[in-house]
């Protein structure tokens, strides 16, 4: 074996040096998204000053942090998990936090969150919790998050949409009418059902050669029908327009770099800021936790426990990807869920992240091309991803209902609330609650009734601030 062979390990995970660059490359198309949508979020938010974001500028940190943290995560942890920056935490922060507070202030409490996870990896708590976590419960991690990665495909590809009414409050096609009439929408179906028949064939490089296809007809339908964004025509790309147009190069505007603050605590006194902070430290823990639980498992890197190699390492840098991503204004970076669509290609090393993690350092300076992949496209890989993650269930008996409740509940929360964080909260609750009422509480470790209790707190943080006044 040569030196990269030896250090990421890739003939003893049987793998290949053609195969974890196929999946690093794929890995990379499907998360390219949020070079374009994570600006969106964060550049159409004005924080407590009236400040705003630069666009470019978020989008060029975004890059940068990505691909920084995720080659620092597949050195150090060797596992093919590409950070990103996380959009439960972005969305949070344009939408919440900034009322009170400027975007260095704001940028400032996730670095904060950050040092704090960091602390908890390396002290070894957060892996305490970790094992804690009893195996069926891993397990519908596992499938929950591939019923979330499945339904974000098909919400990103406009198959499925939100209707604007309580009942029901999502539907079949644009607006949810019941109807798939737009021709991004069809793009998406014509490149799910070529890859998910090229995997159900086995066909090597399956989920990389649908990508590539869907794409090509994707600016090919571009060219000659000038769809353009669906902000300008109701039947245009959703995101990223495939097109080639214009300068492929372009210089990143990385100003934002160091842009943070920690003045939070004296604007908006300690007890409203700690309250924030334990918002994102509970989202980053638990999102990151379940992440890697379901990836793990998928790449068939988790033992009969569910844990995985260098777990510690991997819980610590990616701690530091939250204060990265604080550090330079792209939002907490976490484990990304779309790190399945390369690990389904045959990613099962570091090396992979390593290829993604340059793709995405590239992108800073190719950002046209990186974000030719409409989200369509990329929607349709995500859809095969999280079917197979889903089938994992088969693992479970759900013959106790003790069992059965909290796996069902982990699984169905994930994807109606779009949050794994709270699929996490709302199981681990359920579990602890009926163990005991069946007679299993000796099974219940402590540690999880506190995590439950935490959560507990978490979801009733609305009504709590405004008793406590913060």
């Amino acid at each position: 074996m040569n030196p990269v062979d030896r250090f990421f390990e890739i003939t003893a995970r049987q793998s290949t040096l053609g195969t974890e660059i196929r999946g690093g490359v794929v890995t990379f198309i499907a998360m390219a998204y949020i070079i374009v949508l994570n600006p969106i979020i964060l550049s159409g938010s004005a924080d407590v000053s009236g400040n705003t974001l630069d666009f470019a500028q978020v989008s060029a940190t975004t890059s940068l942090a990505a691909g920084v943290m995720t080659i620092l995560f597949g050195l150090i942890a060797r596992l093919p998990f590409a950070l990103a920056a996380g959009l439960g935490i972005n969305s949070f922060l344009a939408t919440t936090v900034v009322g009170t507070l400027t975007w260095a202030e704001a940028m400032g409490l996730v670095v904060i969150n950050g040092i704090i996870i960091v602390l908890l990896a390396v002290t070894g708590l957060r892996r305490m919790v970790f094992d804690a976590v009893p195996m069926q419960l891993k397990l519908a991690i596992t499938a929950g998050i591939g019923l979330f990665i499945l339904f974000i495909g098909l919400v990103d590809a406009g198959f499925i949409a939100s209707t604007g009414v309580p009942s029901p409050p999502v539907g079949l096609g644009t607006g949810g009418l019941g109807s798939i009439s737009t021709v991004p929408t069809l793009v998406f179906v014509f490149t799910l059902l070529l890859t998910a028949i090229l995997v159900a064939r086995k066909v090597r490089g399956g989920i990389l050669i649908g990508l590539v296809v869907g794409t090509v007809i994707a600016v090919v339908i571009e060219a000659i029908w000038h769809l353009g964004s669906a902000t300008e025509n109701p039947g245009g790309w959703s995101l990223s327009v495939p097109s080639l147009s214009g300068s492929p190069f372009s210089l990143p505007d990385l100003s934002l770099v160091g842009e943070f603050s920690l003045n939070s605590f004296s604007r908006i006194g300690v007890l409203a800021a700690v309250m924030l902070v334990f918002t994102l430290v509970f989202a980053n823990f638990f999102d990151a936790m379940g992440t890697m639980t379901g990836l793990s498992r998928e790449a068939g890197l988790a033992d009969d426990r569910g844990t995985f190699p260098r777990l510690r390492a991997a819980l610590v840098v990616e701690g530091a990807g939250a204060v990265v991503g604080g550090a330079t204004s792209s939002s907490s970076n976490t484990v990304f869920i779309e790190s399945g669509a390369g690990i389904e290609e045959g990613a099962r090393t570091g090396l992979a992240n390593v290829v993604t993690g340059v793709l995405f350092l590239a992108a800073m300076f190719i950002s046209p091309l990186a974000s030719v992949v409409p989200t369509e496209v990329a929607a349709a890989a995500l859809v095969v991803v999280g079917a197979m993650m889903v089938s994992h269930l088969r693992h479970i008996d759900l013959a106790e209902f003790s069992v059965a409740l909290p796996v069902v509940l982990t699984v169905a929360v994930m994807p109606f609330s779009y949050s794994i964080a709270n699929g996490i909260g709302v199981g681990f609750i359920a579990w602890v609650v009926m163990r005991t009422a069946a007679g299993k509480a000796r099974e219940v470790s402590p540690l999880l009734w506190i995590v439950a209790a935490g959560f507990a707190v978490y979801f009733a943080r609305a009504p709590l601030e405004s008793v406590i006044g913060a």
